[in-house]
């Protein structure tokens, strides 16, 4: 490759990268990426062999990420309830009294953020829809199952995969968030969330195995 063409092909990528955000740096927002979450790819190059630029993963819209955030929450308390009710052990019925107060604050909070910036929700990304539709299958199943211990460990399993899946993608999220103050919002709940996955992990796999 000559000179010319290689200033040239340098000079596309930086405009590309201006142009799509992708250059933006993980450390720009700080999230405990799974975490982080997993949390939401850094490193990635996004430059084609042809010189080209491929599309950055993290192409969340804020109000796509403001949809994800509510449904994800209104899961949680949902399955906190229930829990509640059907939950054998103690340390079980704790948690799920935290994941219904902890998520029904977070779901308030994001609906009031919502509103301080005109954003209306967009559930129409393919993230929001499945995670609504897995929150609506495990609140059958779990309803359906008979209380005891295995219900315990069940809700506690799917407690850990759903905290971590959460985490995955708000991590994600927030590295396309535009509003400043959606990123801060991002990052809190990246640390509650974190901090119920550690809670969740030590009751399944301690608790509930002693």
């Amino acid at each position: 490759m000559n000179r010319s063409l290689s200033r040239f092909t340098i000079a596309s990528a930086i405009a590309a990268c201006t142009v799509l955000g992708a250059c933006q740096k993980k450390g720009d927002v700080a999230v405990s990426d799974t975490t982080a979450a997993p949390a939401m790819a850094s490193g990635t190059d996004t430059t084609m062999s042809s010189g080209a630029v491929a599309s950055p993963k993290n192409d969340w819209t804020d109000a796509q990420i403001i949809a994800f955030a509510e449904t994800a929450n209104a899961g949680e308390v949902q399955e906190g309830q229930l829990a509640q009710h059907k939950a054998t052990n103690a340390a079980v019925k704790n948690f799920a009294k935290l994941m219904v107060n902890d998520h029904t604050k977070m779901l308030a909070d994001t609906r009031a953020l919502a509103t301080k910036l005109a954003i209306t929700p967009d559930s129409s990304k393919g993230d929001v829809k499945d995670l609504a539709k897995e929150a609506q299958d495990q609140i059958k199943d779990l309803t359906s199952k008979k209380a005891g211990k295995d219900w315990d460990e069940d809700y506690m399993g799917k407690q850990v995969d759903d905290h971590q899946k959460v985490l995955d993608k708000l991590n994600d999220a927030s590295q396309s968030a535009k509003s400043p103050d959606l990123k801060n919002a991002l990052n809190e709940s990246i640390a509650k969330v974190q901090g119920h996955l550690t809670q969740a992990k030590a009751i399944k796999d301690n608790t509930l195995k002693s």
